[in-house]
């Protein structure tokens, strides 16, 4: 049963923890990473038989692959995959940030140019974990962006083959090489390059414990867009909601993951009470009841804040979680109370689900309380900035001394020497 704590009762510490243990795989990763670094495809081929148990012939998707999987997919899904990849587009676009120049001095021009990065490589999870979202939501920002070359990696099923929705998706957000392969050494694979797998410049997308870890250790040789712990969820409520609807939306993330956390912070008692009884009610109705269960029980909380709806907000900016609902009336009137959170939904018809697939925003944020300080993926993440500066000779004789002065207070007699010793006689 989900605890139920009433703030100022008990210690801050309690009520903030985040009792999310880490995998320590470390050391496997990095034996993986080794192996593919020097043995290539063969370490790949070797894995998929061992992890997957699928003996390919090939580590690429073909064309006709492709094509096969997309007329599997029913025809309601491709339509709404379709309608969701431009609710996304239409939202990333507006993202977008050109290159600026400034010349507002004589002789001098600043500025700065926006290149795309040029090859990025998409994790996706395989096997139960089929997540077609997260192709359109890592994938379309790239497109946007500019990306040359988008690579995608999804582990295959023991037949051999990607699920036929990961592909329809794929296919539909233009992702342009697909590679069977997935874990730890699918990040190696993207990161170091292969016999079939190009080196990409930036990796993302979601996974498991070695996937994180495999990013992590990859990071500076490649970038990588977050290390990504367990999905969250907050939900800020008053006792004028239906305890139903915010339970289903605590259990939206509940059924992630064992190690997932969904909280509710309410301004009444009484409606905790509800919740938890409808939380009750609801979990054994799930088909992944068991994770369910087992994320409410060890990760779930109810925070009271009694009729105190400011606190109730305080609150959830101290915890900056992933995923926050304002089920709340007029919640217009409270976004601008909110400083840390990934992705925000506002109102009591606004289920994080909507997020997750169809909306636009993107659905790849910010854990652990890192949205203190990180944002969600975004068309920013796929570029890359280069500055640049022309001074004439005339323009830069009328600075080069007091250029000299501050390289003088930097003890820098060479950087000083630099800007002079075009104008010595």
């Amino acid at each position: 049963m989900i605890k139920i704590y009433n703030y100022g009762e008990v210690s801050n510490e309690e009520i903030f923890s985040r009792d999310n243990i880490a995998n320590d795989v470390a050391d496997i990763v990095s034996e993986i990473i080794e192996n593919v670094k020097s043995n290539g495809d063969k370490a790949l081929y070797e894995y998929n038989l061992k992890f997957d148990k699928a003996e390919l012939e090939s580590l690429e998707v073909s064309e006709d692959e492709i094509n096969e999987a997309f007329e599997k997919v029913d025809s309601e899904f491709v339509e709404i995959l379709k309608e969701a990849s431009e609710n996304i587009r239409q939202f990333h676009q507006r993202q977008v940030k050109n290159s600026f120049i400034i010349s507002e001095k004589e002789g001098v021009v600043i500025g700065q140019k926006v290149i795309p990065i040029e090859k990025v490589g998409l994790y996706v999870p395989g096997g139960t974990a089929a997540y077609p979202s997260t192709v359109l939501m890592d994938s379309i920002p790239a497109k946007i962006a500019g990306c040359e070359e988008i690579i995608m990696v999804s582990p295959p099923g023991k037949d051999g083959k990607i699920n036929p929705v990961i592909l329809a998706a794929a296919k539909i957000a233009g992702v342009d090489k697909i590679y069977k392969v997935g874990g730890a050494q699918a990040v190696a694979a993207l990161a170091y390059g292969t016999e079939s797998i190009t080196k990409v410049d930036k990796i993302v997308g979601p996974g498991n414990a070695f996937v994180a870890e495999a990013k992590k250790q990859v990071f500076g040789k490649v970038s990588i867009d977050m290390i990504a712990g367990p999905s969250e969820i907050l939900v800020v409520a008053d006792s004028t909601c239906d305890a139903k609807f915010v339970a289903a939306d605590l259990l939206s993330q509940a059924e992630h993951d064992r190690m997932a956390s969904a909280v509710l912070v309410t301004d009444s008692r009484d409606f905790a009470n509800k919740v938890s009884d409808e939380l009750e009610k609801q979990i054994p109705q799930l088909p992944r009841a068991e994770i369910a269960r087992a994320s409410i029980d060890n990760n779930g909380k109810i925070i009271v804040a009694q009729d105190n709806l400011s606190l109730a907000i305080d609150i959830a900016n101290e915890i900056a979680p992933e995923h926050l609902e304002l089920c709340v009336d007029n919640p217009f009137d409270y976004l601008d109370k909110i400083k840390h959170a990934g992705s925000i939904f506002m109102g009591k018809y606004c289920p994080e689900a909507l997020g997750d697939y169809f909306a636009g925003p993107n659905h790849t944020l910010p854990t652990s309380g890192t949205a203190r300080f990180s944002s969600p993926l975004s068309v920013d993440d796929f570029v890359k900035k280069s500055q640049f500066t022309y001074y004439t000779a005339d323009a830069l004789s009328e600075v080069a001394d007091k250029i000299a002065y501050f390289a003088g207070k930097e003890g820098l007699d060479a950087h000083a020497r630099s800007a002079t010793v075009r104008f010595e006689k």
